[in-house]
C-alpha cells in the first residue's frame, strides 16, 4: 500500500507548516496498480456519506489536509475513492459481517487520515533543516535521508519542474485494511523522479520566519528566531483527534472551556522558554508545570509550528478534559495524544 502526500505552491493548499493528503491505494509490488475496479461503488457524495456516518470530525480534518489544488475537494475525494478505494480488497462489501452499505467509504477516509496523522513530513524534514525557501536547494538524497530516519525504509519522492511536491510512503499491510498491523516497507518499483537537486519553495511565495539553510541543507550559523512561530505574547492552543480542542492555561493544564492563558516565550540556549501568570513552565516528573516554584524552566524547541520536548512533539493525557475538568499534561505515553501549537497575541 501507498499514502501519498502532496506539497502544492501554486497555488498553495492547507496549512503552510504541513503537507496534505493525496491518497491511499493497493499497488502490485512493481510500481503498477489496478484502477476504477467497481463502476457500480463510484459515488459523487462522499461528504454526504461521511455526515451521515456521524464522523464529522474526519470531514473536518479531510477539509483543512486533503485539499484540492482547484479548490474542489468533494471531487477530488471521489476521485480517489474510485481510482483507489475501489481496488482494495478488504474493503469490498462481502469482507463485511452485517454489512451497511457505504460503510467502506468511510472505513477508507479514515484509515487514510490515520496514517496521515503519523506521517508528519514538514517535521520530518525540518529535523533535518530542510525547511522551505525561496533560495535554498537541497540535494535529493539529503531529502530520501530525511524522511527515512524516522520510519527506518526509504520513500519515494517526485518532483515538478525540479520543485519537490510528491512523497510517497510504503507499506505491508498484515491483515484488512481497517483493522491489519501496516508496517513500513521499502519502495516496491516506484522511483523517485527528482533531479540531483531540488528546490522546497514554500507555499506563501516568501521565506519562511526561520532562518534560511545553505545550498547543502546544512543549518548556517546564528541562532534563528526562538522556536519560530513561539515568540513575545501568545496562547497555546491544543489540537487532539485531529482538531483544536481548547488549550494550555496558566497552570501548565489542559482545558477544554473558558478563556485560554496568556504566555510569554522567551529565547532561551537553543530554544525558548515559557512562562505564564503563576510563574515559570518546566517539565518535572514528566508532567509540563507552570508555577512560582519552578526555578529552572523547561528549554523547549518547535518543529512545524508545535511545541517540541526532547525532540517529540507529541504530548500525552488519559482522555480527553470536559467541563470544569482540567488535564495534567503529560511527556509519557498515555491514551490521549495532543500537540501544543502557538497563536499570538
Amino acid at each position: 500500500m501507498l499514502l501519498t502526500q502532496f506539497w502544492d505552491t501554486n497555488p498553495p493548499t492547507g496549512p503552510n507548516n504541513s503537507w496534505t493528503v493525496h491518497g491511499l491505494w493497493p499497488d502490485k509490488c512493481d510500481g503498477t496498480y489496478e484502477q476504477y475496479c467497481d463502476p457500480s461503488r463510484e459515488y459523487d457524495n462522499v461528504t454526504a456519506i461521511i455526515t451521515a456516518a456521524g464522523q464529522l470530525d474526519l470531514l473536518n480534518y479531510m477539509n483543512e489536509y486533503w485539499k484540492d489544488y482547484q479548490g474542489n475537494d468533494e471531487n477530488f475525494w471521489e476521485h480517489e475513492w474510485d481510482k483507489h478505494g475501489t481496488c482494495i480488497s478488504t474493503l469490498e462489501p462481502g469482507c463485511y459481517d452485517n454489512y451497511t452499505p457505504q460503510e467502506e467509504v468511510v472505513a477508507y477516509f479514515q484509515k487514510t487520515v490515520d496514517l496521515f496523522k503519523t506521517l508528519d513530513s514538514y517535521a520530518f524534514l525540518s529535523a533535518a533543516g530542510i525547511t522551505p525557501s525561496t533560495t535554498a536547494i537541497y540535494t535529493s538524497t539529503e531529502i530520501l535521508a530525511a524522511l527515512a530516519k524516522p520510519r527506518g525504509v526509504q520513500v519515494a519522492i517526485q518532483c515538478r519542474n525540479g520543485e519537490l511536491d510528491e512523497i510517497w510512503y510504503f507499506y505491508e499491510v498484515r491483515g484488512s485494511v481497517q483493522t491489519g498491523e501496516f508496517v513500513p516497507s521499502n519502495p516496491d518499483g516506484a522511483k523517485s523522479n527528482c533531479p540531483a537537486n531540488v528546490k522546497y519553495l514554500p507555499k506563501t511565495g516568501t521565506p519562511p520566519s526561520t532562518t534560511a539553510v545553505t545550498s547543502t541543507g546544512t543549518p548556517p550559523t546564528g541562532t534563528p528566531t526562538p522556536g519560530s512561530p513561539f515568540s513575545g505574547r501568545g496562547t497555546l492552543p491544543v489540537t487532539s483527534g485531529g482538531k483544536t480542542n481548547g488549550c494550555i492555561i496558566s497552570g501548565g493544564t489542559w482545558y477544554t472551556t473558558g478563556t485560554c492563558a496568556s504566555f510569554t516565550a522567551a529565547a532561551s540556549g537553543s530554544g525558548f522558554s515559557l512562562t505564564s501568570s503563576k510563574g515559570k513552565c518546566a517539565v518535572a516528573n514528566s508532567v509540563l508545570t507552570c508555577a512560582a516554584s519552578v526555578t529552572a524552566p523547561t528549554v523547549f524547541t518547535a518543529v512545524g509550528g508545535k511545541l517540541v520536548y526532547n525532540g517529540s512533539s507529541n504530548f500525552y493525557t488519559g482522555s480527553v478534559p470536559t467541563g470544569s475538568i482540567q488535564a495534567a499534561v503529560s511527556v509519557a505515553q498515555q491514551a490521549t495524544t495532543l500537540t501544543i501549537g502557538w497563536k499570538s497575541t
